[in-house]
């Protein structure tokens, strides 16, 4: 038999044995801590063990040996370097000239000489603080030449030949004594300021700062390419700043030319730019694909440049775009194999940007028409630029479809060639190729998945084609209907993109999310743009509520499209309907009964569908339908109230189908229930009671034998709608009444419902009964309560609030269990 303890002592038990477990795992923990300690450092055979059970151990020291040398050591080189500046700078005038020269001159060649005695004995690392010492006082001596013999020289021109100077020593002293790693990364950072201070000289002679520039980042790339390998990251960076300015001073140059002539100069220097790029591609073949993307644009940059000079204004784009195009075309026949997608990269870059330049006149297309919002039928159409909103300049505008449509078609054929996995790097260079070029610029990046890339570029081609004949009624200032009946085409060829995704795959794969959306506001621009008239109105609204249907029903393209199809459709029909109204001059209140065919013809088509996927979508944006038909009658209450009516017949026949039954049954009841008080309400009924009663006594009746019949049957369901018939119109009723008899009569109503609710456990009677004996008594006790706040001290009101919280908060634990308690009795009601 088994002994179970009390709870009690087996509390005590688990805590005893988590307290032994505690102090076992801290033992475990200065045992680890240990062994770290003893593997981190040598330790004697002989050195003794401390024993496990000792709760504490030595802490590892925070910084290891090396570390705090090289930090010693880094420091004192900063104080030397700082005292020799303060030498130089402040003490300077207290020597004479052969002095001077004698100090700087002793000290620097003391710390040249010194690391290669502190190589000998093994210090590294103190050798390295002496030569970047060293390194300092060469500056340093540079400058008081300045000072003392070339006082009178252009300070640009000595700071150029000294960096120079400085570069080629550095160098030579970085390569006699080759265990030191600062000088020769300091040489190669000092070579990228000749080139550029003499430019800035701007003497005889001295070529143009970009030029310069230029020139020093193809000495970088030399020296990325064939260096050491600890300066190829150097070299590199040195590469991509300067290579960068010089691209961007001549793509500005470029931009602001005025005559093709002018640009010719920027050109060459992008495209000679463009052949340095081109050979740290093809020699470094981890840094071939962001090379040849740089190579890329500077090439499209320059003959861009020339084009854009001898176009007319607003055609600049277009000239760009067409470099870009050619590019692209001779990537997959004429470029190496590693070059390709760098370049495609750069074209591509190049065809995003041009189609986002007309992306502003498409916004115009498509939002413009709700400028004209204000003045619908007018009775004349004018032209579709009318329709734009603003002002436009006729190039951007001609030029605009022409680049949308170009960047179509060469999407259109990227997706043809463009490679499922494109090659990055496996390419190999020829035998002249150089060993180990390969960590130029970092290291070989991940290639991307040219598949996703392809889907990418076919997938977008039918959403820019569109977008470029949409924009041509404004581009070529067609009239409203030309424009409306376009736009009208173009929508419906979109639109069947949806219905059969699958033969589109191959050309545009996820094409029908993106047709979706370019049908949709398609759609809702030309039923905009077709306001002019009421003869286009009708049939872009009825072509577009057909058509939507149609592809609903129709597509195959998952769940969400078709679904979002439907919706439309509803909102279309919706808008039809209204238009009709409109044209029909029917006041809103008139014109809300003709919209609820809307939500009714929904309804029927729903019943038929069943469980299609669109049913429930389409369903919903019906019922949204019908809640605008409602807020248009609020303004004339019988019509509000026949309004509510028939939705409450559409919910009813909705309830029909066993899978809407709990919802629209429950809707149908507060619809009707609404519609009755309404209708009360609009006849000045002060007696409510006498038109309810007989509504509530054959509802309850029937309530009865259904739960005869189904005793599962919901409360709310058998007992709900005749008991609100009465009740709830009664309770306003009382609230507005000054009598005593209708208050006391509703209060026993209300409390024999409640009281039957308790005793049957039927939920409906419970909440309902409690809740209009609840007001009912509050409306009889208010006078009296305002009597006595009004009678009490001002601040015993918050006082009292006060306490209140503080009670409630203190036992707000018990509170919230007795709301659980509640709540899970009222759950088990029927």
């Amino acid at each position: 038999m088994e002994n179970v303890p009390p709870p009690a002592e087996e509390l005590a038990i688990l805590d005893r044995e988590l307290i032994r477990l505690d102090a076992r795992k801290a033992q475990l923990l200065a045992r680890r801590a240990w062994l770290l300690t003893v593997i981190g450092q040598p330790v004697a055979p002989s050195a003794p063990i401390p024993p496990l059970p000792r709760p504490l151990a030595a802490a590892p020291p925070d910084a290891a040996p090396r570390s705090v040398q090289n930090l010693l050591l880094t420091l004192g080189g900063i104080l030397l370097t700082i005292a020799a500046i303060a030498f130089t700078l402040v003490s300077w005038g207290h020597l004479g000239i052969g002095g001077r020269s004698l100090v700087l001159g002793a000290v620097t060649l003391a710390a040249l000489a010194a690391p290669v005695a502190l190589l000998r004995r093994g210090l590294a690392s103190t050798a390295e603080a002496v030569a970047g010492l060293g390194l300092v006082l060469m500056v340093l001596d540079a400058y008081a030449l300045h000072r003392v013999a070339l006082a009178d020289t252009d300070g640009l021109g000595y700071a150029a030949v000294a960096s120079a100077t400085l570069a080629a020593l550095w160098s030579a002293y970085g390569l006699s004594v080759v265990r030191l790693r600062i000088p020769l990364p300091v040489a190669l950072l000092t070579a990228q300021l000749p080139l550029p201070l003499w430019a800035l000289t701007a003497g005889a002679g001295t070529p143009p700062l970009e030029w310069a520039l230029l020139a020093t980042a193809v000495l970088d790339v030399v020296a990325a390419l064939w260096a050491r390998p600890v300066l190829r990251g150097f070299a590199a960076a040195g590469a991509g700043v300067t290579g960068g300015w010089a691209l961007l001073i001549g793509g500005a140059q470029s931009v602001t030319a005025d005559t093709a002539l002018d640009a010719s100069a920027p050109a060459l220097l992008l495209v000679a730019a463009a052949g340095v790029a081109l050979l740290a591609a093809w020699r470094s073949p981890s840094a071939a694909t962001p090379c040849a993307v740089v190579a890329g644009l500077a090439t499209i940059a320059a003959l861009g440049g020339v084009a854009r000079a001898s176009v007319p204004e607003g055609w600049s784009v277009l000239g760009y775009l067409l470099c870009a195009v050619a590019l692209l075309g001779l990537v997959p026949t004429v470029a190496p194999q590693r070059l390709r997608p760098g370049l495609a990269v750069a074209a591509g870059a190049v065809h995003a940007l041009a189609a986002v330049s007309a992306l502003p006149l498409l916004a115009l297309t498509l939002a413009g028409p709700l400028t004209t919002l204000d003045h619908i039928w007018p009775g004349t159409a004018g032209g579709s630029r009318d329709a734009l909103g603003g002002p436009v300049p006729a190039a951007a505008l001609s030029a605009s479809p022409l680049i949308l449509l170009i960047t179509a078609a060469t999407l259109a054929a990227a997706s043809r060639w463009w490679p499922s996995s494109p090659a990055t790097g496996s390419h190999t260079p020829g035998p002249a190729a150089a060993p180990g070029p390969d960590s130029l610029l970092g290291a070989n990046p991940s290639a991307a998945s040219g598949r996703g890339l392809r889907a990418g570029i076919a997938g977008s081609m039918p959403a820019v084609a569109w977008a470029g004949l949409f924009v041509v009624p404004p581009a070529l200032d067609l009239g409203r209907t030309p424009a409306v009946a376009l736009h009208l085409l173009l929508t419906l060829a979109v639109l069947g993109f949806t219905v059969r995704p699958a033969r589109f795959a191959r050309y545009a794969p996820g094409g029908a999310v993106v047709a979706l959306v370019c049908a949709l506001a398609g759609a809702v621009s030309v039923s905009l743009l077709s306001l002019a008239t009421r003869p286009a109105t009708f049939t872009v609204l009825g072509v577009l509520t057909a058509a939507l249907t149609a592809t609903a029903l129709a597509s195959r393209a998952g769940r969400a499209v078709p679904a979002v199809l439907a919706c439309a459709a509803t909102v279309f029909a919706t808008a039809l309907v209204a238009a009709v109204a409109a044209a029909a001059e029917l006041p809103p209140h008139r014109a809300a009964l003709a919209l609820l065919v809307v939500p009714a013809t929904v309804a029927l088509v729903a019943a038929r569908l069943g469980r299609h996927p669109v049913a429930l979508p389409t369903e919903l944006t019906g019922a949204g339908t019908a809640l605008l038909a409602i807020g248009l009658a609020t303004g004339d209450r019988p019509t509000l109230a026949l309004v509510l009516a028939l939705c409450a017949v559409i919910a009813a026949g909705t309830a029909v189908r066993a899978e809407r039954r709990p919802a629209a049954g429950l809707l149908a009841a507060v619809l009707f229930v609404l519609a009755t008080w309404v209708r009360l309400y609009a006849s000045d009924v002060s007696t409510p009671e006498a038109y309810t009663l007989p509504v509530t006594v054959p509802a309850l009746v029937v309530g009865v034998l259904r739960r005869r019949r189904d005793p599962e049957a919901s409360s709310w369901t058998a007992y709900g709608p005749g008991l609100a018939a009465t009740l709830l119109p009664s309770l306003f009723a009382a609230w507005g009444d000054d009598l005593w008899l209708r208050p006391l009569l509703l209060g026993l109503a209300a409390l024999a419902a409640t009281l039957a609710g308790a005793r049957l456990r039927l939920q409906a009677l419970l909440v309902l009964g409690g809740a209009v004996l609840s007001l009912d008594a509050l409306h009889e006790l208010a006078p009296y309560v305002v009597q006595v706040v009004g009678s009490l001290p001002r601040w015993l009101p918050p006082a009292l609030a006060g306490l209140l919280l503080l009670a409630v908060g203190a036992t707000y634990e018990q509170r919230l269990r007795d709301a659980r308690r509640l709540r899970d009795t009222l759950g088990r009601m029927h």
